[in-house]
């Protein structure tokens, strides 16, 4: 699965970089509150318009302060998928439970340096783990390979049928390093630059899957 990240795209014509990846499997949409991370993006009435315009599913990513208390708009308002970090959420279990009961499908982020091994108790509670390959906060950074040990001990887990989630990553990932996630276990890829930085975005995605297909 390939989701390209918005954040990489024109701001000004977020419908048309919706529409340039139209064969990609999620639409992947990073809100900042400039609190959690130091940046500061968009918010729920952009993801709505987000949604009213295109039919890929999408993908939240919430970097934010208090999730509890925000992230289940975002369910609400149509998105397939929220992903809250744990660094930032109160009460996880119960944030998942309200995730699914608006509609969603519940994500739980682990920051490069946050270890993945205490939350995999919570995870059950959980549809997708995403793995950030960069600090969070601003596109084009270098990606981590040191984060995939987290991904290849989550694919163990989920290859025992201890856990089941999708494995998501994000950050760093273009056609260099897409290959190491994927053999590593990675089920789904967020791409930003290597996607919105290409002449054709749609031949991009293709391309990214597959390079992935290759290596799994």
């Amino acid at each position: 699965m390939i989701a390209p990240s918005i954040l990489a795209a024109d701001f000004a014509r977020l419908a048309e970089a919706a529409e340039a990846v139209k064969g990609a499997e999620w639409l992947h949409v990073d809100v900042m509150d400039g609190h959690f991370v130091p940046n500061l993006t968009l918010g729920l009435p952009v993801v709505e318009a987000i949604l009213r315009s295109t039919g890929i599913p999408v993908d939240c990513h919430l970097m934010i302060e208090d999730p509890d208390r925000w992230a289940v708009g975002y369910a609400e308002a149509g998105a397939h998928n929220v992903t809250v970090h744990v660094e930032a959420a109160a009460d996880p279990v119960k944030l998942a439970h309200d995730l699914r009961a608006a509609g969603a499908r519940a994500g739980l982020s682990v920051k490069p340096r946050t270890p993945f091994e205490p939350y995999v108790e919570l995870l059950k509670h959980y549809d997708t783990l995403l793995v950030m390959s960069v600090e969070p906060g601003f596109g084009g950074q270098e990606f981590m390979a040191e984060v995939l040990d987290k991904v290849r001990r989550a694919r163990q887990l989920v290859d025992a049928g201890e856990l089941r989630v999708l494995v998501e990553i994000d950050g760093g990932i273009n056609s260099d390093t897409i290959e190491q996630a994927a053999a590593a276990g990675v089920d789904c890829f967020v791409a930003g630059s290597a996607v919105y930085g290409a002449d054709d975005p749609a031949r991009a995605v293709e391309a990214l899957r597959e390079r992935a297909r290759r290596a799994m």
